[in-house]
C-alpha cells in the first residue's frame, strides 16, 4: 500500500490531446503500492493513458481518516430527505408488507456495501477510491462508464441539486416560524430563488475545505444534526398523540390494477431509495489509512457497523411511529416534517418548529459537502490531467464556485426536479442493489453454481429488473398525474 512517509509526485508523460473531453469528467485512478527504493506511479487500467497522482485529488489528498472518520462521513451521507417519506410507502403497503420490505431492503443493501468494502483492495497493491474506476475494472473501461456514469451523475449532482430546492423551503419555513404574527418583524421574506441562492452560498463556502478528510467535523455536524431532527419528529408525533381523523386505510376499492402495482413498485421504490450512500462508498474508504499489515477493510467494516446501527435505530422507528401518528396523510413533498407542521404545528412552541427547522437546514448543508465532494474529485482530475500539475488554491476555489454556481442555476431552472425522484432514482438504483453483486462475480472470478456465486447472481439480477420496474411505474404515474414543469418559476 502507499507509505504516506515517502510518496513521490513525479512528472507525467504527455497524454493524447482526444483524452481529454466532457465525458472523461468522471474519470478516475489507482494507484499502485511502493516501498522507499522505488517510486511510485499513477497508475490506469483497461488500456487509458497515464492519470495524475492521486495526492492531487481532494478524495485521496489525506489518508490518515480513522474509523470514527468513516462512521461521520457514512451517517451524514446516509440518513437524509427520503427517511422522512417512508410512511408514504407504509400507506400504500400496509403494516406487515411494509416491514418486511422495509427490512428486506436494508439487509440487501447493507449486504452490498461489505461487497464494496472487500473490493475496495481486493487486488493485491491497488485501492479503488471511487465507484467508478472499480466499474470500469469490473465490466470494462466502455461498459463500465456506459453502466455507472449517469447514476453517479444523478446520485452527486442531482442530490446537491434536490439539497439546494429543499434546504431553500427549510429557509422559508424557518423565516415564517420566527416572524409571521411578529409584530417586530418588518422583514420581507425572500423570493425562492434568493433562498436557494442563500443556500448555495453557504454551502460552497463550506465547501473551500481542502478534502473529504477535512470534512470530518462537517460530518459530524450533519449526523449529529440528522438524528437530532429524527429524534425529535419521532419524539413530538409521540407525546402530541394521533389525530382522530388518521385514516390507515389504502382506499383501493375505486383504483385500477394498474393504478394499485404501480403506488406498490413507488411504495417499493420509496423503501430502496432511503438507504443512500453506496456511490461515495469506496471514496470514504479511500481517506482511511492502509499498508501491508493493515488494510482498510477491518476499520470501514467498524464503520459501517456502526453507522448502519444507528441508521436503523433512527429510520424504522421513524417510519412506524410517522405512520401510527399521521395514517395516509403524510405528503410526498416534506414528508414527515410537512405533516407534523400541518397537524401539530399549530400547538408546537416557535422555539421547537425553529430549532426542527434548523437542524434539517444544517443537515442538509453537510449533506452537500459530502456528496460534492466526487463531483470536485472529478473536475480537478480534469484540471491536473490537462495541465500536468496540481490545483492551486484559488484553481480549486473556482472549481467549486463554478459547481455551486452550475447546480444553483438547475435548481432555478427545475424547481419540480423533486417529482423526478422515482423516476431518476430507480434509473441509479443499480449502484446500490445489483452493482455490487456483479463487481464481485467479475473480480473475484468464483466457481459457477456455487452457493455465493448464485445468490450474487440472483440478488444483481433481481436488481436489476426492480430497477426497470421502478423507472415504468414512476414513468407511469408521471404520465397518469401529469408532471407540473415550471421552468425558471422556483
Amino acid at each position: 500500500m502507499v507509505e504516506q512517509d515517502y510518496r513521490q509526485v513525479m512528472a507525467l508523460p504527455p497524454s493524447s490531446p482526444n483524452a481529454i473531453f466532457p465525458a472523461e469528467l468522471l474519470q478516475t485512478i489507482t494507484i499502485i503500492d511502493s516501498d522507499p527504493s522505488k517510486s511510485t506511479k499513477s497508475t490506469n487500467f483497461q488500456g487509458c493513458q497515464p492519470n495524475p497522482q492521486e495526492d492531487w485529488l481532494p478524495i485521496t489528498e489525506s489518508r490518515n481518516g480513522s474509523t470514527f472518520s468513516a462512521t461521520f462521513h457514512l451517517l451524514c451521507s446516509g440518513i437524509g430527505l427520503q427517511a422522512l417519506l417512508l410512511p408514504i410507502a407504509f400507506a400504500s403497503l400496509g403494516w406487515a408488507w411494509a416491514i418486511i420490505c422495509l427490512s428486506l431492503a436494508f439487509v440487501w443493501q447493507l449486504y452490498t456495501i461489505i461487497i464494496l468494502v472487500g473490493l475496495h483492495e481486493s487486488v493485491s497493491g491497488i485501492r479503488y477510491s471511487r465507484y467508478l474506476q472499480l466499474a470500469k475494472v469490473s465490466f470494462g473501461s466502455k461498459l463500465g462508464k456506459f453502466l455507472a456514469k449517469f447514476p453517479l451523475m444523478y446520485t452527486s449532482g442531482g442530490t446537491c441539486i434536490l439539497l439546494i430546492i429543499n434546504g431553500g423551503g427549510i429557509l422559508d419555513l424557518l423565516f415564517k416560524t420566527i416572524c409571521e404574527n411578529e409584530a417586530t418583524c418588518h422583514v420581507k421574506p425572500l423570493s425562492s430563488t434568493e433562498r436557494f441562492l442563500v443556500f448555495t452560498c453557504m454551502a460552497i463556502l463550506i465547501a473551500q475545505l481542502p478534502n473529504l478528510n477535512s470534512m470530518v467535523k462537517v460530518s459530524l455536524i450533519g449526523a449529529t444534526t440528522a438524528v437530532g431532527y429524527c429524534t425529535l419528529i419521532l419524539v413530538l408525533s409521540i407525546t402530541k398523540g394521533r389525530p382522530t381523523s388518521i385514516s390507515y386505510d389504502q382506499s383501493d376499492a375505486v383504483k385500477s390494477n394498474m393504478k394499485k402495482f404501480s403506488d406498490m413498485l413507488n411504495a417499493l421504490a420509496i423503501i430502496a431509495l432511503a438507504f443512500r450512500g453506496h456511490n461515495v462508498i469506496l471514496e470514504i474508504q479511500g481517506t482511511l489509512p492502509s499498508d501491508q499489515n493493515q488494510t482498510s477493510y477491518k476499520p470501514m467494516c467498524k464503520a459501517v457497523t456502526i453507522s448502519y446501527i444507528v441508521i436503523a435505530m433512527s429510520q424504522f422507528p421513524l417510519a412506524i411511529v410517522g405512520f401510527w401518528a399521521y395514517g395516509n396523510k403524510v405528503p410526498f413533498n416534506g414528508g414527515l416534517l410537512s405533516a407534523y407542521s400541518q397537524i401539530h404545528g399549530a400547538n408546537t412552541s416557535k422555539l421547537m418548529m425553529g430549532l426542527i427547522y434548523l437542524l434539517v437546514l444544517v443537515n442538509r448543508l453537510c449533506t452537500f459537502q459530502v456528496y460534492a465532494m466526487p463531483v470536485f474529485d472529478n473536475m480537478e482530475m480534469r484540471y491536473i490531467t490537462k495541465k500536468k500539475k496540481p490545483c492551486s488554491k484559488w484553481v480549486r476555489t473556482c472549481l467549486r464556485i463554478l459547481f455551486g454556481g452550475l447546480t444553483f442555476l438547475a435548481a432555478v431552472a427545475l424547481p419540480f426536479f423533486g417529482s423526478l425522484t422515482l423516476l431518476l432514482g430507480g434509473i441509479a438504483l443499480p449502484l446500490t442493489f445489483a452493482y455490487p453483486c456483479f463487481m464481485w462475480i467479475t473480480m473475484k472470478k468464483p466457481q459457477p453454481n456455487r452457493v455465493v456465486w448464485s445468490i450474487n447472481l440472483v440478488l444483481g439480477c433481481l436488481g436489476i429488473v426492480f430497477s426497470v420496474l421502478i423507472v415504468i411505474a414512476a414513468a407511469w404515474t408521471l404520465s397518469d398525474k401529469g408532471l407540473k414543469a415550471d421552468f425558471f418559476k422556483p
